[in-house]
């Protein structure tokens, strides 16, 4: 079906795997790799499909936060999680301190939301909490495909090259992590932009002040239908462990 959107439900199971690398990919963004024959069966459909990481805290108590799949390798029975690294985090507390071997348990995920590859363009927004699906979604448009994407980082050295057969324009804000849950510095990226000809699908996540200051800049100003668009707060600041579906 041309253009269309599909919501998929995954049997939720747990699995324990066990850390086969750890490498850094920028300065504050960490890549754990996690391995083991519990992927047989694993699926991941959307770029913006999300695993529970369970971890212990520095109490010892177990936490578990939400974090996109950045690749799935199928013939290795790996996954990658990008893990960004701010002082307030407990998961990059335990990124940081995690070693090669150690077990790691995920969780899912429970569902994917399938948008299919046939819009004429697609506008990405997003900060270090969606980085990772938007360079997913990137990798994965077919050649001939328009990608914009606007991703706000702490400074120059946060930025990543993303390889990719569309034609992608990579637009990178940079503002203190202390200020990401200010959209301005998007809003002025955004402003700079006309919306492009044709049929076009946005697809917007990050701090959801910043979320949905953006989905109403592009249904407002763009005039964008809400239908061609996907919005969340990958976080609230202020509040551990915590999201909100804008839409």
């Amino acid at each position: 079906m041309k253009h269309s959107i599909q919501r998929v439900r995954h049997a939720l199971v747990r699995l324990e795997l066990t850390i086969s690398s750890i490498t850094y990919v920028t300065p504050h963004m960490i890549r754990v790799r996690l391995a083991g024959d519990e992927l047989d069966n694993f699926t991941t459909m959307s770029a913006d499909d999300h695993v529970k990481l369970f971890f212990p805290a520095a109490s010892g108590v177990i936490e578990m936060r939400d974090y996109s799949i950045r690749r799935h390798y199928k013939n290795t029975n790996t996954i990658d999680i990008d893990v960004a690294i701010h002082e307030s985090s407990d998961a990059a507390r335990w990124a940081l301190t995690a070693r090669v071997g150690d077990p790691v348990m995920i969780g899912g995920p429970k569902g994917s939301v399938v948008i299919s590859s046939d819009f004429d363009w697609w506008l990405l927004v997003g900060d270090e909490s969606s980085l990772p699906s938007i360079a997913r979604r990137v990798e994965e448009q077919p050649c001939g495909t328009t990608v914009i994407s606007i991703v706000a980082v702490r400074s120059a050295a946060e930025e990543q090259i993303i390889q990719s057969d569309a034609e992608h324009q990579a637009l990178w804000v940079h503002r203190p992590i202390a200020y990401a849950d200010n959209p301005e510095p998007i809003l002025k990226q955004l402003r700079q932009l006309s919306k492009p000809a044709g049929d076009g699908f946005i697809w917007i996540a990050a701090e959801a002040k910043v979320a949905r200051a953006v989905r109403d800049y592009v249904k407002n100003v763009w005039g964008h239908p809400i239908s061609r668009m996907r919005a969340s707060g990958y976080w609230l600041k202020g509040q551990a462990n915590t999201s909100e579906n804008i839409e």
